[in-house]
């Protein structure tokens, strides 16, 4: 049984070290950047980009402040991604830091979070009801037009975290957007951990650490989507999702995990269960 729920994380925590040079900013090392990546953005932004003599990519010290360092980071990557050489921007700023909870060191473009392999960061909602003598859980249907994961399921709510929120504040947002969350709904939710994972995609390195929240609702809810990412919502009992992650490939591939926690933690896997603690350890990377 545990092997069908592995090969999600294992699938999450995929990539090579030695295809990374470290990124270090304000003497951090707060990144990680495909060597091709890091020459292209040493080329467009001499001044700013820099191989240091132990060969990390580098910003410049005299940028002393995040105000300075966003300003000129953003107008490098800007340049690159206007080139081809990296995603274009998505609109939204992520905060640069080494630990949550820390002072940001600059502001990047959520697009351009892996090309620099920064921790990112989000949060997800399991929506969930008892009904019928058991535990349902609500799923969305991404929409056919995602860029990521078009089509797969997905948590009743989930998003990235912007600089400017705080986690409360963007889950009243994303609970609104994408599911007709009331303000009074979404103060139910119960904070209960996070996942994290370092997976090689296209545009570099996904560090990401998802905030996990349970929002325990009425049988009589149905949610609603207002910003156009969502196809559909279904409803299943916990079981059948269970077996859904895994047997199949029909989620979005972070929130197998999201679900591999919440049914540990609702006891669905148990740890008598093979491999329980290797699914423990493997969601937080």
């Amino acid at each position: 049984m545990a092997d069908g729920y592995l090969r999600h994380i294992r699938a999450c925590n995929v990539f090579d070290r030695d295809g990374f040079r470290p990124l270090r900013i304000a003497g951090q090392d707060v990144g990680l950047v495909r060597h091709d990546t890091a020459d292209t953005l040493c080329r467009l932004g001499r001044g700013i980009f820099q191989t240091a003599e132990d060969g990390r990519l580098a910003l410049a010290a005299g940028l002393a402040s995040a105000v300075e360092r966003t300003q000129a980071v953003q107008a490098v990557l800007a340049r690159a991604a206007e080139a081809g050489h990296i995603p274009p921007h998505h609109g939204e700023s992520y905060a640069v830091v080494m630990r949550w909870g820390e002072p940001p060191l600059l502001t990047v473009d959520r697009a351009h979070a892996a090309v620099l392999g920064i921790p990112a960061f989000g949060l997800h909602v399991n929506g969930y009801v008892y009904a019928d003598g058991e535990t349902q859980i609500w799923l969305a249907r991404r929409a056919a037009d995602r860029p990521v994961s078009p089509g797969k399921l997905d948590n009743l709510v989930g998003g990235g975290q912007p600089a400017h929120l705080t986690l409360e504040e963007n889950l009243r947002k994303e609970g609104a957007e994408e599911a007709s969350l009331t303000a009074e709904d979404c103060a139910k939710a119960r904070p209960v951990g996070a996942v994290s994972y370092i997976m090689a995609v296209d545009a570099g390195l996904r560090r990401d650490v998802l905030f996990l929240y349970d929002l325990p609702l009425e049988p009589g809810f149905t949610p609603v989507n207002t910003d156009g990412e969502v196809d559909a919502f279904v409803r299943q009992p916990m079981a059948a999702v269970a077996a859904r992650v895994r047997d199949t490939d029909d989620f979005k591939f972070n929130v197998n995990l999201v679900l591999i926690d919440f049914l540990i933690r609702h006891g669905f896997i148990r740890p008598d269960d093979p491999g329980y603690l290797d699914l423990v350890r493997g969601l937080h990377r």
